[in-house]
């Protein structure tokens, strides 16, 4: 006797043995059981959710000798016939491979005809977004107004391609992706009912390798168990998808939270011994990274699919900062987007994990160099300045606690024009009830006026919730204090400086200067930000 694949021995012969699609069901059950049925549906969604299984049972269900409702028999000759798929007032047609428009019109050209056996001739057009446009403009009219005895069943992946006057004509509905555990669930259910030994982690990574397809989960246990010879294990079932298993991801983590460039390059020479996709690879990393950050930030978390892998990523979680997550996770996701740009796959993985090696959170003391084994990579912090230092340092003394405040509350007034600037220009020497002292820098003095006075006065009379008199004093020479606008004016010079020298620096600029005696206009070079 030959063998039935899963998917087509599984698939669901009736509305209740439907797995997921809710809205669909609860919708076309209604229907059917009040009559009010309409003659033309549309089932979209991604491969493997139901779309032509839906359509095959509510075939069944119009034709059912026992009468039109929602729950077919499924022993008449027509339930019978149309299970087996020989049921002649069903018409599949792949648009796929008949997308000609006589093909279509050959298709139509019986449409006024009687059923032969059942009580509705019934046209299930899967991929229908694949018709010509003239296929389309030949359907519509009868899809408009079909004999009362027609009832059209499309199904498409693509409803994006189909044309405005098709959609209208239809009832749409929209099939989602299953969620891993509702795919689980029935794995699991098949893999006892087949008296398959599985393990559930392996009926886990089928799942989510399946990416919310029913069919796809299916053919791949189908897969499985030929490569497993008849069993389910979690190490077959990733070594055939090319995943990440657990052990993988714990000793990468574990690692990464040592800074242990030597053990991390050895898990991933394990890795590639087994030959994995990469990009799987990266996915299966981020995918443990997010679940770390979720159960580090929400310790009260309800427990996952699985409660024996949340613990050990809780515990790995707690090696690290919630800015370390958050970095690795982008690298996670930037290095698997690039990774064709890699010179091969592993290299691009392993560069990957550098990366989460190199770099953590700017505003995070640099930890120490890596340990074991002498990899000699250490953790740098990731800087928002450009490479290039500047070429003087800045010999203004750093500002005290005072300025620092002075700065902070400037940006937090709101003032704007001629008032911010005078502010800017201005330290912070006491504040005690009803009094502010500030100094102000020679360079602000030209801002220093009556009116802008008194609108400082007030705005910080509003922030402090008390009316506020102000004194101030003047510096005796620019540059004395370090001020709010003597800091950006810095910053300004730095970022402009550091500009200057990398293109200084920059290979192309040296050689047009060598081969063509070119030059850099003066102030045509300007920092970026």
């Amino acid at each position: 006797m030959s063998y039935l694949v899963l998917a087509r021995k599984w698939r669901p012969r009736t509305f209740d043995e439907l797995v997921g699609q809710d809205h669909v069901r609860r919708a076309l059950t209604n229907a059917l059981d009040s009559g009010r049925i309409h003659h033309a549906f549309l089932f979209t969604g991604t491969r493997g959710v139901g779309k032509t299984t839906i359509a095959r049972i509510f075939a069944k269900s119009l034709n059912c000798e026992k009468g039109v409702s929602s729950t077919p028999c499924g022993q008449c000759p027509a339930c019978v016939d149309i299970d087996a798929g020989r049921f002649v007032d069903l018409l599949e047609v792949d648009a796929a491979s008949r997308t000609k428009v006589d093909d279509t019109r050959e298709l139509l050209d019986n449409v006024q005809y009687s059923p032969a056996r059942g009580r509705y001739k019934v046209y299930l057009i899967d991929e229908v977004h694949m018709l010509s446009t003239h296929s389309f403009n030949a359907l519509l009219k009868t899809l408009e107004e079909p004999p009362p005895h027609v009832k059209f069943l499309l199904a498409t992946t693509d409803p994006q391609k189909l044309p405005v006057t098709v959609l209208s004509r239809c009832l749409q509905f929209h099939l989602r992706r299953l969620p891993l555990p509702l795919i689980y669930d029935r794995l699991a259910q098949i893999s006892a009912a087949e008296k398959v030994e599985f393990e559930p982690a392996a009926l886990r990574a089928i799942a989510r390798g399946a990416d919310g397809s029913m069919r796809d989960a299916l053919s791949l246990l189908d897969q499985v168990l030929a490569f497993g010879g008849g069993r389910a294990m979690e190490a077959e079932v990733r070594t055939l998808l090319g995943t990440l298993d657990r052990k993988h991801v714990q000793g990468i983590l574990t690692a990464l939270a040592g800074k242990d460039g030597a053990a991390l390059m050895q898990q991933a020479a394990h890795l590639d011994e087994r030959a994995p996709d990469y990009h799987q690879a990266l996915g299966e990393l981020s995918g443990a990274i997010q679940r770390m950050a979720l159960l580090q930030a929400l310790p009260d978390l309800p427990p996952g699919d699985d409660e024996e892998e949340d613990k050990l990523l809780a515990g790995l979680a707690a090696k690290f900062t919630a800015e370390d997550l958050q970095l690795l996770y982008q690298i996670a996701i930037n290095s698997r987007r690039d990774l064709d740009y890699a010179p091969d796959a592993r290299a691009g993985f392993e560069m990957a994990l550098l990366r989460m090696l190199a770099f953590r959170p700017q505003g995070l003391p640099p930890a120490a160099p890596a340990g074991g084994g002498g990899a000699g990579i250490g953790r740098a912090t990731v800087a928002a300045r450009p490479a290039v230092a500047p070429s003087k340092p800045a010999t203004v003394a750093s500002p005290t606690a005072a300025e620092s405040d002075w700065d902070a509350l400037v940006a937090s007034l709101g003032l704007q024009g001629t008032a911010r600037h005078f502010a800017a220009n201005c330290v912070l020497l006491e504040r005690k009830a009803g009094l502010v002292r500030l100094r102000l820098d020679p360079a602000g003095d030209s801002f220093r006026r009556p009116q802008i006075e008194a609108r400082l006065a007030e705005a910080l009379s509003q922030h402090f919730g008390e009316t506020i008199r102000l004194e101030i004093t003047q510096a005796e020479a620019p540059g004395e204090i370090f001020t709010p606008a003597r800091r950006d004016a810095l910053a300004a010079e730095d970022r402009q400086r550091a500009a200057e020298e990398s293109i200084d620096c920059d290979p192309a600029v040296r050689a047009m200067r060598e081969v063509f005696g070119a030059t850099v206009r003066p102030g045509s070079v300007k920092p970026l930000g």
